[in-house]
């Protein structure tokens, strides 16, 4: 199978807050580079979930894709993802059940086991959180029949709850992550798998989706294996440019590894801090790990990535401190893979 040659783009956007800018005004951008992402092509848009945070303002992704499913018509949208375990399954079934029916046949639903967030703010969003990871393939189990209308397991407290508004159509179950676990659980259940390649910088990635692959037990939905990407990825007119425009995530890494989740700097004010020898070093290593450049260099490293991989799917995640910056690059890339508004196919399979 020729991976590179069917290779297909998508959107992860974390609502990313900078400096200089209110919170809010990250969630009017992310209204905004969805309609974009349409118009040029791309196959989904997802936003994320996180807590208690300096840095993203993306915290309720069911209320995000409401909007954005108001304002598109033919892009899929999607959680990357709901954290399970600080939620009930019903609800997270109802939510996406009323999603479904607002934007049918073009609907993801995401899910992810880590809190997103500090173990006190997990607390918070559910007091049981020592113990809530623990149940998330019994989460997973619940959800995915309630989404899909059916009885829960024999001998189930509540087999006989209904998740409404019922319809034709059902969300497209994904499960996301950044460890081998994950991996396994969308096997078992027979789902979509995309490994979050831009929180470990590729480290683990190979392995995970060999363990996907290995042990994948096909369902009526999905009788294949479907294993994807997200991976940061930034493009713009010359390479100058995209080194210039990459110090921003270069200080954002640096402190996000120091514990320190702050508002996404300028590169002017990336520029103007002091570092000590050992951050240098640092930010020297995510330069090399990270794909940032020209449309055809970040195009070939996507391409290569898929072959190495085996995917077909690649999510790119962008932050870039100027809005039309980050629109930009997303244009270089749909220009860089010919994508049109006819690569998108909106009905789930």
């Amino acid at each position: 199978m020729d991976h590179v040659a069917m290779l297909r783009l998508s959107v992860l956007d974390q609502s990313t807050i900078v400096t200089g800018r209110a919170p809010a005004t990250s969630i009017r951008e992310t209204l905004a580079l969805a309609r974009h992402c349409e118009a040029l092509g791309y196959g989904r848009y997802w936003c994320a979930e996180h807590h208690n945070s300096d840095s993203i303002a993306g915290t309720a992704p069911e209320v995000l894709l409401a909007a954005i499913g108001a304002t598109t018509t033919r892009i899929r949208i999607g959680s990357a993802g709901i954290m399970l375990p600080h939620y009930s399954s019903l609800k997270v079934a109802e939510q996406f059940r009323v999603l479904e029916a607002l934007a049918p046949g073009r609907v993801d639903m995401g899910l992810g086991r880590a809190p997103g967030s500090d173990g006190r703010t997990a607390y918070a969003l559910n007091p049981n959180a020592d113990t809530a990871a623990d149940h998330f393939p019994a989460q997973v189990r619940d959800l995915l029949a309630w989404v899909a209308g059916e009885k829960l397991v024999e001998g189930h407290p509540y087999r006989d709850i209904v998740a409404q508004p019922q319809g034709e159509t059902l969300p497209e179950t994904w499960i996301l992550g950044s460890s081998d676990y994950g991996a396994q659980v969308a096997a078992y259940f027979g789902l979509p798998y995309c490994f979050a390649s831009f929180i470990t910088d590729g480290r683990g990635a190979e392995q995970a989706l060999n363990v996907y692959r290995q042990t994948y037990r096909p369902s009526a939905r999905h009788p294949e294996p479907h294993p994807a990407v997200c991976v940061w990825a930034l493009a713009a007119e010359t390479e100058d440019e995209a080194k210039y425009l990459f110090r921003s995530r270069e200080v954002a890494r640096l402190l996000r590894d120091k514990g320190v989740f702050a508002p996404l700097m300028s590169p002017e004010e990336a520029v103007a801090q002091d570092y000590s020898e050992g951050d240098i070093v640092r930010i020297e290593k995510t330069r090399a790990r990270t794909l940032h450049g020209t449309a055809r260099q970040v195009g070939d490293g996507l391409r290569q990535m898929a072959e190495t991989l085996g995917v077909t799917e690649i999510a790119v995640l962008t932050t870039v401190h100027d809005p039309e910056k980050r629109r930009r690059s997303y244009t270089l890339l749909a220009e860089e893979f010919g994508l049109t508004r006819e690569n998108i196919a909106p009905v789930a399979h």
